[in-house]
C-alpha cells in the first residue's frame, strides 16, 4: 500500500470542568486531519494499532490544572491527546528498526505519526512465554510496574501486612492485589470495587480474601468487617469518600500509597469531596506518600524481571481475563476511553483500532 502523508487525530478542542463531553456544541475532542511530516533520519512513520486508556489522562485536560503543579506537559488546546500506544512501523529511516516491527510509543490519538525512534520502545522478549502483545500496555508495561513500585517502594509492603486496595478490579488495583497476595505475600488482602461480579472476579480469579462492593448500600458496615482491628497499608486508585473512610480503618504508623483520584478527576475544584477525616492523619500518625511511576524508572528493570519471574512461577496471572479489549474505528476513541469513567473495563482497558 502507499504510505500516508496525512493523519486523522482526535485534538482537544475545550478543556473539560467535569465529565467530558463528546457531542453539542462545545465537545471536548474534535476529529481532525492534519499533515504528517517527512521522515528526517532517525525517525519512524507508524501506524497506531492499540492504544492504551488511563485515568491519569483525564488530568492532562483539566480546564483548572495549574501546569506548574502537574508532573508532565498538559494537552494544549488544537493538539492531539496525549496516549501510549502500540504501533506498527510503516517505513524506517533508523538503524535497527524494521518495517512491520511492533513498538511502543507515545503516539497520541492519531491513525499514524512520526516519531524518533529514540523515544520509541522495542517489545520485550519473555523467551517463549505466551503472554499476548497487549499485555505491555498494562500488566507488563507501565500499569504493573505501577503496582509494583506502590508497593515495594512506597509503602514497603510485607508479609505481615494487612493490604487493602481501591479500584481493584482495574488495571492497577487488581496487579496490586496479585502482587500483594501470591509475590510479597501480604497475610491479607482486601479488595474495593463496584458490583458483584467484578468482587467476584477480584477474590476468585486475583485471589484477594474479600473483596467489598462499594455500590452496595451495606458497603461501609462491610468494609469495617473486613478491616477488623484495622490495617497497616491502603493502596488508593480513587481518592474521594473511599479514602476519606479508609483513613478511620488504618492502624497507627500505617502507610497509604496515593497513587489515583478517578473518583475526583471528573470534578471541579469547588465540586471535590473534600477529607473530612484528616485529623485520623495526625491522631495516628499516618504516612500519605503520592507517587508517579514515571519517577521511579531506575527501577523499571528490575520490578519487570520480578513480574516476569512471578509469571513463570504461577503467582501471578496475566492473561486475557486481565484486560478489556475494545475494536474500535477511529471515530470511537474518545467513547472508548469514556468507558474508564463509566466502570466498564475489568482490568486494563484497551483500544484496538479497526
Amino acid at each position: 500500500m502507499s504510505l500516508p502523508s496525512e493523519t486523522r487525530q482526535w485534538v482537544l478542542s475545550n478543556k473539560p470542568t467535569s465529565l467530558p463531553t463528546l457531542s453539542g456544541p462545545s465537545p471536548t475532542f474534535t476529529n481532525k486531519t492534519a499533515p504528517l511530516p517527512s521522515l528526517a533520519p532517525g525517525d519512524l512513520l507508524l501506524q497506531t494499532v492499540y492504544l492504551s486508556n488511563d485515568p491519569a489522562q483525564r488530568g492532562w485536560i483539566s480546564a483548572d490544572i495549574d501546569p506548574a503543579r502537574l508532573y508532565t506537559t498538559p494537552v494544549d488546546i488544537d493538539s492531539p491527546m496525549h496516549a501510549r500506544g502500540m504501533c506498527k512501523i510503516l517505513k524506517s529511516s533508523a538503524s535497527g528498526w524494521e518495517e512491520g516491527e511492533l513498538v511502543l510509543a507515545s503516539c497520541g490519538w492519531t491513525e499514524y505519526a512520526v516519531v524518533e525512534a529514540g523515544k520509541c520502545q522495542k517489545l520485550p522478549n519473555l523467551d517463549g512465554l505466551d503472554v499476548g502483545v497487549t499485555q505491555f500496555l498494562g500488566a507488563l508495561g507501565m500499569t504493573g510496574l505501577t503496582a509494583w513500585i506502590g508497593l515495594t517502594e512506597i509503602v514497603k509492603a510485607r508479609h505481615d501486612d494487612t493490604v487493602v486496595v481501591s479500584g481493584a478490579a482495574g488495571a492497577t488495583g487488581g496487579m496490586v492485589v496479585q502482587i500483594a497476595k501470591h509475590v510479597i505475600g501480604c497475610k491479607r488482602v482486601v479488595g474495593i470495587a463496584g458490583g458483584e461480579d467484578k468482587c467476584k472476579w477480584v477474590k476468585e480469579h486475583l485471589g484477594a480474601d474479600a473483596c467489598v462492593d462499594y455500590k452496595s448500600s451495606g458497603f461501609v458496615e462491610e468494609l469495617k468487617k473486613e478491616t477488623e482491628g484495622f490495617v497497616e497499608v491502603y493502596f488508593d486508585n480513587v481518592g474521594g469518600e473511599i479514602l476519606d473512610l479508609m483513613l478511620t480503618r488504618i492502624k497507627r504508623y500505617g502507610r497509604i500509597a496515593a497513587c489515583g483520584a478517578i473518583a475526583e478527576y471528573n470534578k471541579g475544584s469547588a465540586q471535590g469531596y473534600g477529607i473530612k477525616n484528616w485529623f485520623e492523619v495526625v491522631s495516628n500518625r499516618i504516612q500519605i506518600k503520592g507517587f508517579i511511576v514515571l519517577d521511579h524508572l531506575g527501577k523499571a528493570e528490575e520490578g519487570m524481571n520480578e513480574l516476569v519471574k512471578a509469571m513463570r512461577e504461577g503467582k501471578i496471572k496475566v492473561d486475557a481475563e486481565n484486560e478489556t479489549v475494545v475494536e474500535t474505528g477511529f471515530e470511537g476513541v474518545p467513547e472508548t476511553w469514556m468507558k474508564l469513567f463509566e466502570g466498564g473495563n475489568r482490568g486494563k482497558l484497551i483500544t484496538k483500532l479497526v
